[in-house]
């Protein structure tokens, strides 16, 4: 069963973190959801490590500020920038020690390539291995929600008008009888051609916990942001890449350039899946997260017995 705490960040946020395995694990890997979802995201992806890796590695989730059991943050504060630094909060709170695998789902994604742009000397410490799940280093450039590109200006002007509207509503939650009429349109943005109902329902049950001030004022600071040239410096590390062919959100191209700036990554397109994958394909996720770990706790060892230090078990 996963260990439940609470971190307080410096601005009086709250951040709910759960962990599973032995603090004195050899790696620690770190999952971070995507915008207006929540740790539960990973529930497929959990066990699987476990079994793979047993006491080797530490799993961290977290609910990002305003997201989940988190509690709620003063609006300028709900920035990319702001979730990089919480990120680097929360590994010196509670994995303070060794090297950590970064997986990062969507906005989870966008918060590690700000944790390296911003905390450079803290990053190259602590990361031994990243992957990024139905992520994007350049913002709302290749979003078009699957549709034509004057139609998807359309809806972006929408939607960012929409965003500032509700990032002035503060922590108010958004009413779960509207959510539920929406959930087919809930189901059409997020998934591919496939979607269990449980999964649905999870995801929409993560949205109502989310606060308004969260689900609006995250979008600016998402549809900007452009990391490739930060990626580019991290080539050295073990990664890999996945997205969906039917993603509306974060489509191929963004995976693809991320590969191309990170040249040693392991693309994997998954077809008829749309931006959920850590639900439509877990096994795909599960591989590639399974591939960096080895990767890095391979290094691991090779590092101790450059230092005469013999391996754990």
């Amino acid at each position: 069963m996963p260990e439940h705490e609470e971190v307080r960040l410096p601005d009086g946020v709250r951040l709910h973190v759960e962990t599973t395995g032995p603090a004195d694990a050899e790696i620690t890997a770190v999952l971070l959801h995507g915008w207006t979802l929540d740790g539960r995201s990973w529930h497929r992806q959990l066990s699987g490590i476990a079994d793979r890796f047993g006491e080797r590695v530490r799993v961290v989730t977290y609910d990002a500020r305003g997201h989940g059991r988190s509690s709620c943050m003063a609006l300028p504060t709900a920035t990319l920038a702001q979730l990089g630094d919480d990120l680097a909060a929360v590994l010196d709170a509670v994995a303070p020690t060794g090297p950590v695998v970064l997986v990062g789902h969507s906005m989870g994604g966008m918060t590690i390539m700000e944790y390296a742009h911003r905390h450079r000397e803290h990053f190259a410490a602590r990361t031994a291995g990243l992957v990024f799940v139905s992520t994007t280093a350049e913002g709302h450039t290749h979003t078009v929600y699957g549709l034509s590109p004057r139609i998807a200006r359309l809806i972006r002007l929408a939607e960012t008008t929409g965003a500032g509207v509700l990032a002035r509503c503060g922590s108010w939650g958004p009413p779960r009888a509207l959510l539920r009429a929406l959930r087919p349109s809930i189901r059409w943005m997020l998934f591919g051609d496939r979607c269990d109902p449980t999964d649905i329902r999870l995801v929409t049950s993560a949205v109502a916990r989310a606060s308004l001030r969260s689900i609006g004022g995250f979008r600016a600071s998402i549809g900007a942001q452009h990391r490739l040239d930060t990626l580019a410096e991290l080539d050295h590390l073990p990664a890999a890449a996945l997205v969906g062919d039917r993603d509306r959100l974060t489509p191929p191209p963004c995976a693809e350039s991320i590969a191309a700036a990170l040249p040693a990554t392991e693309l994997t397109v998954c077809p008829g899946a749309g931006h959920m994958l850590m639900m439509e394909r877990p096994d795909e996720v599960g591989a590639a997260v399974t591939g960096v770990l080895r990767q890095a706790l391979d290094g691991s060892d090779a590092g101790r017995a450059a230092v005469g230090v013999p391996s754990p078990g």
